[in-house]
């Protein structure tokens, strides 16, 4: 009985050497969303999708919060944002952009998005979340 007791000890353990991650994704808070028309000089330049002639493009901003005490690197946002008429603006896409360095504590944010201008505002920006890694993450294809 002892030694099944030992052994199931031991292969949690190697269970959870070998499982755990070298590096967990961090959630961050996201505050203080808000977004305004870019300055020229952000809109030039910008790519519209499909066979529509123009998009507008615009600067999400806000705040994210780290409080793991320690710097977030390469976090993603994710969120949906809507038209005036609740029309999805960027179909099938959650993520919208990215922060390489997240400071311990508050710090503010922006995104360019571009926008369909048969697409009307104002925009509603909803469901926004971030998460990140603490510590250097290698993507698929990156070069040291």
């Amino acid at each position: 009985m002892a030694f099944r007791a030992t052994l199931v000890a031991f292969l949690i353990m190697c269970f959870g050497l070998i499982a755990a991650p070298a590096h967990a994704m961090t959630p961050l808070g996201v505050s203080n969303l808000d977004y305004e028309t870019c300055p020229a000089e952000y809109a030039e330049g910008i790519v519209s999708a499909g066979s529509l002639d123009r998009a507008t493009c615009y600067l999400v901003t806000g705040t994210l919060t780290n409080n793991s005490g320690k710097p977030i690197l390469n976090a993603d946002i994710f969120g949906r944002i809507f038209d005036k008429n609740n029309n999805p603006v960027m179909q099938n896409r959650g993520r919208l952009g990215g922060v390489e360095y997240v400071p311990p504590g508050e710090s503010s944010f922006e995104i360019r998005v571009s926008v369909a201008s048969n697409q009307p505002p104002p925009l509603k920006l909803k469901n926004f979340k971030a998460s990140g890694f603490v510590g250097k993450v290698r993507r698929q294809g990156q070069i040291d």
